[in-house]
C-alpha cells in the first residue's frame, strides 16, 4: 500500500498543479477583461490512515476561489470616451440577462446600444436591466428581479410631449396710452408670440397681446395664428391690475385648449408695470417637436437620461445594483457574469448610493484585478512543483518495478 500511496501522491500533486496552472492561464488571458476578478487556487490536504510502522501518503485537492467582493478586490477605474460605459464604485453588481433571458450579476459595465434591438448590451452580449420611469417612480422588489426590463433607448426616439403650461415674464410700459374698444387682435399694443405643441408634436403659434385700459389696468389676450379659418380668433383673455410699485395685485393666467392637444395655462404673474421699456420673455413653456435621442447621460444614482437633439432631457430608466451577503461565493459563468450559489446568500436589490451598494461612474470602466507579475510568479512555482511531483511519481514507479522484480 505504501508504494501505491506514493504513486497516488505524485499523481495528485501533478493534477493539483495542473489545476493551478489552468487558473493562472484563465487569469492571464483575462488581464484586459473589463470587471474580471482573478481566480486563486487553494490547496487542501487529504490524509490516509497510517500506523506506527507504516506511512501511507495522502493526496491534495484544489479549490478555486475568486476575489469578487470587497473594496480590496475592486479593480482600478479608467476613464473612457463613452457615456454608456459604467463602473461601480462599491460593492454592487449590475443585473443583466443573457440571450436566453436568464438573469446574472456582473461588474462588466462596457455597455453600448445594440443596433437591431436598441437595448444596452455589454461586450459579452449581456443586456442591462433597469426600471422604467415611464409611469413615475418604480416599485422595487428588494429580494428579486421582478419589475426589471431591458434598458432600451430606441423606444424614446421621436419623443413628443404636449404643451400644458408656461410662464411669461417681462414689463409693460407704465405710460403707454390707453387703448380703445372693441378688443380685437389688431388694436392691441405690443404683441408677442409663443409656440405650443399638440399631442403629436405639431406646433401651434399664439399671439399674446396687451392692451392698457386705464391707470394700472391692462387686458391680456391670446389670439390664434394657425390657419386662415382660426387666425385672429381670440382664445382667452384676462384683466391685469398693478399696484403703485408696478407689481400685479393678483395672479393672472390665460387658459385655452391647444388644437388637437391639451388644456394650456400661461402664467402672467411675473409681469410688472413700470417706467422701463416693453420687454417680454418666456421662462418656461413645456412641450416639444418630435426629437431623436442624441446621447445618453447616466447619473451616479443610476438614473438614465435620454438627451434629445433639441437639448431637452428625460429621465427614462433607473439602474439598480444587486448585492449578496457573501460575494466571493458567487458562481462564475461564461460572459464574465456570476450566479447565486447555496453559500453566496440571496440577492438584495436596490438603487445606487443607498445601503453600501456603491455609486455608478458614467464614462468609466473597472479594470481586471489580474496582476501579470503575480501570475508569472505563480506559473513558475507551479512548474517547479509539477516537476517535483513528477519525480515522486517516477521514483515510486522505479521502486515498484524493483519490488516486482524480487518475485521473479
Amino acid at each position: 500500500m505504501g508504494l501505491y500511496g506514493v504513486l497516488n501522491a505524485g499523481v495528485s500533486g501533478m493534477n493539483a498543479q495542473t489545476n493551478r496552472l489552468g487558473v493562472v492561464a484563465d487569469n492571464i488571458q483575462n488581464q484586459n477583461t473589463v470587471g474580471y476578478k482573478r481566480g486563486n487556487t487553494q490547496f487542501s490536504s487529504m490524509l490516509t490512515d497510517s500506523s506506527a510502522g507504516s506511512y501511507n501518503a495522502g493526496s491534495v485537492t484544489t479549490t478555486v476561489r475568486y476575489g469578487i467582493g470587497g473594496s480590496s478586490n475592486q479593480g482600478t477605474t479608467q476613464k473612457t470616451t463613452s457615456s454608456t460605459d459604467m463602473a461601480i464604485n462599491g460593492e454592487g453588481f449590475f443585473i443583466v440577462k443573457d440571450r436566453g433571458g436568464t438573469p446574472h450579476l456582473t461588474r462588466a459595465g462596457n455597455f453600448v446600444v445594440d443596433g437591431p434591438t436598441g437595448n444596452m448590451v455589454n461586450a459579452a452580449g449581456m443586456t442591462l436591466q433597469g426600471y422604467s420611469l415611464a409611469n413615475g417612480d418604480p416599485k422595487v422588489s428588494l429580494n428579486s428581479y421582478d419589475g426589471l426590463e431591458p434598458v432600451n433607448m430606441s423606444n424614446l426616439s421621436g419623443k413628443t410631449s404636449p404643451s400644458t403650461a408656461g410662464t411669461l415674464a417681462g414689463n409693460l410700459y407704465i405710460d403707454a396710452p390707453n387703448g380703445t374698444a372693441p378688443i380685437s387682435a389688431t388694436n392691441y399694443t405690443k404683441p408677442y408670440s409663443i409656440t405650443t405643441y399638440d399631442d403629436a408634436g405639431r406646433p401651434s403659434v399664439v399671439d399674446i397681446n396687451f392692451l392698457k385700459t386705464g391707470d394700472g389696468q391692462w387686458t391680456a389676450a391670446a389670439f390664434s395664428r394657425d390657419t386662415a379659418t382660426t387666425k385672429g380668433k381670440q382664445l382667452a383673455s384676462v384683466p391685469m391690475t398693478f399696484d403703485g410699485s408696478g407689481k400685479p395685485t393678483s395672479a393672472p393666467k390665460l387658459s385655452w385648449n391647444v388644437p388637437n392637444g391639451q388644456p394650456f395655462t400661461l402664467d402672467l404673474s411675473a409681469i410688472t408695470q413700470n417706467a422701463g421699456d416693453y420687454s417680454m420673455e418666456t421662462t418656461a413653456i413645456d412641450g416639444n417637436l418630435p426629437s431623436a435621442v442624441k446621447s445618453t447621460d447616466i447619473a451616479t444614482d443610476g438614473t438614465v437620461y435620454a438627451v434629445y437633439e433639441d437639448g431637452s432631457r428625460k429621465a427614462a430608466y433607473k439602474i439598480p445594483l444587486a448585492t449578496v451577503p457573501s460575494p466571493d461565493n458567487l458562481t462564475p459563468r461564461a460572459g464574465n457574469v456570476y450566479d447565486l450559489s447555496a453559500t453566496s446568500g440571496p440577492v438584495q436589490t436596490g438603487f445606487p448610493n443607498i445601503g453600501g451598494r456603491g455609486s455608478i461612474l458614467s464614462g468609466s470602466l473597472e479594470q481586471s484585478t489580474v496582476d501579470l507579475g503575480d501570475e508569472l510568479s505563480t506559473m513558475i512555482a507551479s512548474q517547479t512543483s509539477y516537476g517535483a511531483n513528477s519525480k515522486v511519481f517516477q521514483t515510486g514507479t522505479e521502486m515498484l518495478e524493483t519490488l516486482v522484480n524480487l518475485k521473479r
